[in-house]
């Protein structure tokens, strides 16, 4: 007897989103966790990523406040997640690469997804629109020609338990 194919499974960005919102929860950051996955045009994952900082820098000896004096503040240290995703890929050129991430790119992300020659960004949360820093990304990856989208959230519940 022919079975027919189950019709419940995920779609490619609830897959993706979903390894990149997962991989946001390696990151010891107490305020803010990011994560990002990028992707082949053929839907292969190439490489992830999470905010946290860079190797050989202690999660226990950096800072993680968000308030104070900048040196002992966070933000000179994080390295964002969709960096560290680029950073991490060790296979040659991203060029044509989809970039799924929890969090829309700031300015500083935006340069290297841009330099790196991913051509769509999905991002689910766009909480910091209207700051500077994302005005700029968006105003670099609008002039680079780099799409993005928002992630348009199901409701299906995805459950992991390990």
């Amino acid at each position: 007897m022919e079975k027919e194919k189950r019709m419940d499974y995920i779609s490619w960005d609830e897959y993706f989103m979903g390894v990149a919102m997962l991989s946001g929860m390696r990151s010891k950051d107490p305020h803010s966790q990011v994560g990002a996955c990028i992707v082949s045009e053929d839907n292969k994952i190439l490489s992830m990523g999470y905010n946290g900082f860079p190797m050989g820098c202690s999660d226990d000896k950096f800072p993680w406040a968000r308030e104070g004096d900048a040196l002992d503040t966070k933000y000179l240290y994080v390295t964002h997640s969709e960096l560290n995703a680029i950073l991490n890929y060790r296979g040659g050129s991203l060029e044509g690469a989809k970039l799924y991430v929890s969090l829309f790119p700031c300015n500083e992300c935006a340069k290297a997804i841009i330099q790196s020659g991913i051509k769509t960004i999905v991002y689910d949360c766009d909480k910091y629109e209207n700051t500077p820093s994302v005005i700029a990304s968006k105003r670099m990856l609008d002039a680079a020609g780099v799409r993005y989208y928002k992630y348009n959230r199901t409701g299906r519940e995805i459950r992991i338990t390990v």
